[in-house]
C-alpha cells in the first residue's frame, strides 16, 4: 500500500514537472533562436529531454514494473541516453560558435527565465531524489539529477547571458554551455553504468 502511494506520487511529480518543462522549452527555444544563443537553445533542449526522462519514470511505475530490476536498468539507461543527446548537441554547437566567433544578441527573456529556474529546479530535484530513495529506485534518483543539472545550466546560462549583455563577452555563452555539457556527460556515464548508489546524491 505504501509503495503504491509513493509510485503514484512519483508519477504525479513527473507529470507536473513535464507541464513546466514544456513551457520552459517553448520560451527558451524561441528566445535562443531569436538571440542566436547556443546556451539558451541547449537549455530549451535540456527541458525537452527532462520531459522524456519523466515519461520514462511514469513508464517505470506503471503496469507493475516498479519492482522489476530489469525495468529499473532499462529506465536508467534510457535516462542516460538523454544526457548523451544533450552533450552531443552542446559540444557541436558550442565549439562551432567559439571557432566561428558567433556573437549572440542580448536576451532579457532568457535572463529572466534562467533567474527563475535556477532556484526552483533544486527544489524539484530534492523532492524527486527523496522519493527515489524511498522507492529504492536509481532511475528516479538519476531523473532527479536531470532537474539538478537544469539548475546548474540555469546558473551557467544566467552568467553567460549577463556577461554577454553587460560586458560584451560573446564567448561566455558557448563556454557556459560547455561547462554544463561536461557535468551532463559525467552524469550520463554514471547512469549508464549504474554506478551511482541511491544515497550518492544529497
Amino acid at each position: 500500500m505504501e509503495r503504491a502511494r509513493l509510485e503514484r506520487r512519483a508519477r504525479l511529480l513527473a507529470w507536473g514537472g513535464n507541464a513546466w518543462h514544456l513551457v520552459e522549452f517553448g520560451i527558451a527555444l524561441s528566445a535562443g533562436i531569436a538571440a542566436g544563443s547556443v546556451a539558451l537553445v541547449a537549455f530549451g533542449f535540456d527541458s525537452l529531454i527532462e520531459v522524456f526522462a519523466a515519461f520514462v519514470i511514469v513508464w517505470l511505475f506503471s503496469g507493475g514494473r516498479g519492482s522489476s530490476e530489469r525495468a529499473e536498468r532499462s529506465a536508467q539507461r534510457l535516462i542516460a541516453a538523454t544526457y548523451f543527446i544533450l552533450v552531443a548537441y552542446i559540444g557541436i554547437e558550442s565549439i562551432r560558435d567559439l571557432i566561428g566567433g558567433h556573437r549572440p544578441a542580448t536576451s532579457w527573456v532568457g535572463i529572466g527565465l534562467a533567474a527563475f529556474t535556477a532556484p526552483t529546479m533544486p527544489l524539484l530535484a530534492t523532492t524527486k531524489r527523496r522519493l527515489g530513495r524511498k522507492l529504492n529506485s536509481r532511475a528516479t534518483v538519476h531523473e532527479a539529477q536531470q532537474n539538478q543539472i537544469c539548475a546548474y545550466l540555469s546558473v551557467a546560462l544566467l552568467v553567460g547571458l549577463l556577461l554577454n549583455a553587460l560586458a560584451g563577452w560573446w564567448w561566455a555563452d558557448p563556454a557556459a554551455a560547455l561547462v554544463i555539457g561536461a557535468v551532463a556527460l559525467n552524469e550520463g556515464v554514471e547512469s549508464w553504468r549504474g554506478e551511482t548508489k541511491i544515497d550518492d546524491c544529497c
